[in-house]
């Protein structure tokens, strides 16, 4: 099984360009956490990893569109091993993050540098893959709760377990 789910801010803009074949493809780098122990006394260190990722096709330019360095993104995908040769001939590896899903993972403004956030305005076609990913929105203190699992709660309890 080959998965990876990342969640990570941009370290730069994605870069959107074209194969020969005219299929976008979309390349950008994330810096993704993770804690360390350097120290027994400051178990709590941090350091990022900077993870290469690339979209295909629609999510591709959907990526290109309306994500920015700095954002906060949460990226599922599979891991890829590429080899390829250096300008000096040289045998080289590098692993990049193929992604199948890329979505927003913070509120509109919450990003350090990107000005209030860049998210489709309601209503935009979204043509990637999978659900449309949607800026959060702000939901009155006044409204009622909904269920919108199709589940509602139960309102007494027998105190018994059904197992």
């Amino acid at each position: 099984m080959n998965v990876v789910v990342l969640m990570g801010r941009l370290t730069r803009d994605p870069e959107l360009r074209h194969t020969q074949s005219n299929i976008p493809v979309a390349s950008f780098r994330l810096a993704v956490d993770r804690r360390v122990r350097r120290d027994a006394n400051d178990p709590n260190q941090q350091t990022a990893d900077f993870i290469d990722v690339v979209a295909w096709q629609q999510q591709a330019e959907f990526v290109s569109k309306w994500f920015r360095k700095g954002q906060l993104v949460a990226v599922t995908g599979r891991l890829q091993q590429r080899d390829w040769k250096d300008k000096d001939g040289n045998s080289r590896t590098s692993f990049e993050v193929v992604a199948s899903e890329v979505h927003f993972a913070e509120k509109r403004g919450d990003s350090p540098n990107t000005g209030g956030g860049n998210y489709p305005p309601p209503g935009a076609a979204y043509p990637g893959p999978g659900p449309e990913p949607r800026a959060p929105q702000q939901i009155s203190a006044a409204a009622p709760a909904v269920p919108t699992s199709g589940f509602a709660e139960l309102d007494e309890d027998d105190g018994e377990l059904p197992f």
